[in-house]
Order: C-alpha cells, then sequence, then structure tokens
C-alpha cells in the first residue's frame, strides 16, 4: 500500500476573539488598580465599538515594560492562548503596555505573523489587521534596526576606546606566563604564526580555551593581548639593535 502523505490542519481561532493584555511597571499601581482599571475601561470600549470578544484577560501587575514580552508571566500565557488558537488577536490599551522596546514590539510581530494572529492597540498605534496599521508596523520595523544598528556603533566605539586606553577586554587568558613569553620571543626572532602554533602543539601545550589546536589567529590573540604586548615592549626595549636574519 503506497504511502500517502497525511496534511494537517492548523485550527483556526475563532472569528473577532481577542485576548486582552493589561501590565503596569510598579508595585504602587498594582495596588491602588487604578492604571489596570484604565487600561480595562479602554479595552472594553474598543472592543464593544468594533464587535471583538474578549475571551480571556491577562494581566502583568508590577512589571517592567523593559521586561522582554516572553518574560513576563502574563504574557507568555497570552501568547500560549494564542499560539493555540484561542483567539486572533492580542489587545492592549496602548502600544507601551505591550512593550517599550521597539525591537521586542517587533520580534512579538515577527511571532504572530508567524502563527497566524494579530497585534492591536485600542490607541490604534498599532493596528496590523489594517493596512495604515501595517504601515504603522513597519514604521516600528525601521525605526527598530535604526536603533539597533545606533547601539552596535556605539558598543563598537566604546570597545575601540577601551582598548586604546589598553583595557583587557573579554575573558582573561588562562596562558601561563611562561607560554605567553615563548610565543612572543618567537615571534620576536621572525618565526611565523604557523610554525608557532605547530611548535607549541608538538608540545602538547593547549591554547587559552583549552584546545590542542594552535590557529595562527589564537597565536596572533596572544601577541596582541595586554600580556603579549607587555612581553614584546620589553624585548623591543631589551634589545634595540634586535635584527631578525
Amino acid at each position: 500500500m503506497a504511502n500517502m502523505r497525511v496534511t494537517r490542519t492548523r485550527p483556526t481561532a475563532p472569528t473577532g476573539t481577542a485576548v486582552a493584555y493589561l501590565r503596569v511597571s510598579t508595585t504602587e499601581q498594582s495596588d491602588s488598580g487604578l492604571g489596570l482599571n484604565a487600561q480595562r475601561r479602554t479595552i472594553e470600549t474598543y472592543a464593544e465599538a468594533r464587535g471583538l470578544m474578549i475571551v480571556e484577560w491577562f494581566e502583568d501587575a508590577g512589571v517592567s515594560g523593559g521586561t522582554a514580552p516572553t518574560k513576563r508571566p502574563a504574557m507568555r500565557d497570552a501568547l500560549d492562548a494564542l499560539a493555540d488558537r484561542r483567539a486572533e488577536t492580542l489587545l492592549a490599551a496602548k502600544l507601551d503596555r505591550i512593550s517599550r522596546s521597539l525591537a521586542d514590539a517587533v520580534d512579538l510581530d515577527r511571532i504572530a505573523a508567524k502563527q497566524g494572529w494579530r497585534i492591536t492597540t485600542a490607541d490604534q498605534m498599532v493596528d496590523t489587521t489594517t493596512p495604515a496599521g501595517r504601515a504603522a508596523m513597519n514604521m516600528l520595523r525601521v525605526f527598530s534596526e535604526f536603533e539597533r544598528d545606533m547601539i552596535s556603533q556605539r558598543t563598537r566605539e566604546a570597545l575601540a576606546e577601551k582598548r586604546a586606553q589598553g583595557v583587557q577586554l573579554g575573558t582573561p587568558s588562562k596562558l601561563p606566563d611562561a607560554v605567553v613569553e615563548r610565543i612572543c620571543r618567537a615571534a620576536y626572532n621572525g618565526v611565523s604564526l604557523r610554525s608557532i602554533g605547530s611548535s607549541l602543539e608538538a608540545d602538547g601545550v593547549l591554547t587559552g580555551s583549552g584546545s590542542t589546536t594552535w590557529h595562527a589567529n589564537a597565536v596572533r590573540r596572544v601577541l596582541d593581548g595586554r600580556r603579549g604586548r607587555a612581553i614584546t615592549a620589553h624585548l623591543e626595549a631589551t634589545d634595540p639593535d634586535h635584527a631578525v636574519v
């Protein structure tokens, strides 16, 4: 009997359904209930005007908007409900209740697109059910990429400045001083990086990460490290007439 491919159909969420999400940042707001109640009224008014039926409410009380959505307990439950097709829309009062990070909001939209649900906010900042809402989300995506690029650029500039100041970056090397000096002396005497690596491998010397293989780049990192530069500078200072034959 020929094998037959079984096509699995994904369950469809009931039309016009939504899960509502509420969030306040501080314990004080949570205890007073004022912020949560205001969001609830806003969501209910919006849902009634558009014929949306809210099937479940999810509430993160005292949780910062800077916390990634997938790391908030109630938001995780809301996302599970959407993934299980219990509703077709994630509804919040404002975009900043969902996330204060453009990058996180865009990542959440990617999850929604992949799983087949959508994001809507009562302030109409985002409504991926409409052309205008999708355009707004695309703009957020552009600004998110810009934000990430700016962060990367600032990080690179800060690291370059630290290197210029001689600050040790990353995990300190575990290489013994004798191994570092051996590498520096060999390089100082004109031995190639590949040959230095082969010599270390032959003698069973491990790299700083515990590897038995010494690539030329690994040797170069030792030479460019703080200890390597110091030893090389000492060799040059104590032997100014040195010349590699």
